[in-house]
C-alpha cells in the first residue's frame, strides 16, 4: 500500500478521529481542544477545555458530545457552551477515553481502569452506557482497557478493542442499548488495539501503538489482510473523505502527556479500496 502522507502536523496528541459534515473531527487531547480538519489541510478549533478531550460523537440533533478524560465526565456542546451530560466518576475506575455514539444518541464510554503512565498492572474496567437524558449504567464489566469501538451498520453489533487484552470483543446490542452475548471477534497478534474503524466488507482497521505497529485491516477471526506502516506510533484511525475511502491515522511519538510538548503529533492519510461503514 502507498505510504501515508501528512495532512496536518504540529499536534500534541491527536485522538478520537470522526468523519462528520465533510471534515475530520478529532481531539488534540494534551492541548485540550477539539479540532475539525478539512481535506485541504485547513483546521478549526471547535472548543477548548482543561479536562483533556477524548472520544467524540453527535446527538441526533447535531450537538457534539465529548469525553472529558481527567474528571470522567461526558459533555455536550450547546450554543452557549459546554454542558455536563453525565458524571461517570463513580463508574469509571480511572480516566475515561474513547467513545462510540449510536444513531439514537446513546454513548458507550470506555476507561483505562488503571494508571497507565505510572505503569500499574492492568485491571478490568467497565464500559458505560450514557443515555441521551443523562442516565448511566454499566453494560459490560472486566474489560482490559476498553478503547476504540464500532457499531455495525444494522446497529445490532458493537465491537470494542480491549487494549491490554490484545483482542477485539463483540456484543449483540438490544433495542434498549444493552449488550449481550460477549464473544471474541479477533485476537490481535503482535500488537494491541487502540482506535478502530469499520469498512463495508465488515473488516476493521486497527491502530496499534505498540512497537510502531501502524494500522492493520483485520477480518473477524484475526486474519490480517492489509497494513499501513507509520513513522511514529498509530493511536487511532477513521475512514472518511468524500467517498469514505480515505484512511485518517492519528500518530504521535508518545502517549504520555509529559512527553508530547514537542508537538510531533500528526494526522496522516492514505487511500484504501473499501469504504467505511457503520459507526462512528
Amino acid at each position: 500500500m502507498t505510504e501515508p502522507r501528512v495532512l496536518l502536523d504540529g499536534l500534541r496528541f491527536p485522538e478520537g478521529p470522526r468523519w462528520h459534515e465533510e471534515r475530520l473531527w478529532f481531539s488534540d487531547m494534551h492541548a485540550g481542544r477539539v479540532v475539525a480538519l478539512g481535506m485541504d489541510g485547513l483546521s478549526e478549533t471547535i472548543v477548548e477545555f482543561e479536562g483533556q478531550p477524548s472520544g467524540l460523537g453527535w446527538l441526533p440533533d447535531g450537538r457534539l458530545l465529548v469525553v472529558s478524560m481527567l474528571d470522567r465526565r461526558l459533555l455536550r456542546l450547546d450554543p452557549e457552551g459546554l454542558t455536563e451530560v453525565a458524571d461517570l466518576s463513580s463508574l469509571a475506575s480511572f480516566h475515561c477515553n474513547d467513545m462510540v455514539v449510536d444513531t439514537s444518541g446513546r454513548a458507550y464510554v470506555g476507561n483505562f481502569g488503571f494508571d497507565l503512565h505510572k505503569e500499574e498492572s492492568p485491571t478490568g474496567a467497565n464500559l458505560i452506557l450514557v443515555h441521551p437524558d443523562g442516565r448511566t449504567e454499566v453494560v459490560a464489566k472486566d474489560l482490559l482497557f476498553p478503547n476504540g469501538a464500532v457499531i455495525t451498520r444494522d446497529g445490532k453489533t458493537l465491537i470494542i478493542g480491549e487494549t491490554f487484552g490484545a483482542c477485539l470483543t463483540a456484543f449483540d446490542v438490544t433495542e434498549d442499548g444493552r449488550l449481550h452475548n460477549r464473544r471474541l471477534w479477533a485476537k490481535i497478534e503482535g500488537g494491541v488495539p487502540d482506535g478502530i474503524c469499520l469498512d463495508e466488507e465488515g473488516a476493521i482497521w486497527v491502530a496499534s501503538p505498540i512497537g510502531k505497529g501502524g494500522v492493520s485491516r483485520i477480518r473477524e477471526g484475526g486474519e490480517v489482510v492489509d497494513h499501513v506502516a507509520v513513522e511514529h506510533e498509530a493511536f487511532a484511525c477513521m475512514l472518511g473523505g468524500p467517498d469514505r475511502r480515505t484512511l485518517f491515522i492519528c500518530t504521535a511519538a508518545d502517549s504520555d502527556p509529559a512527553k508530547t510538548g514537542d508537538c510531533r503529533g500528526r494526522i496522516e492519510i492514505v487511500e484504501v479500496d473499501i469504504p467505511g461503514a457503520g459507526l462512528p
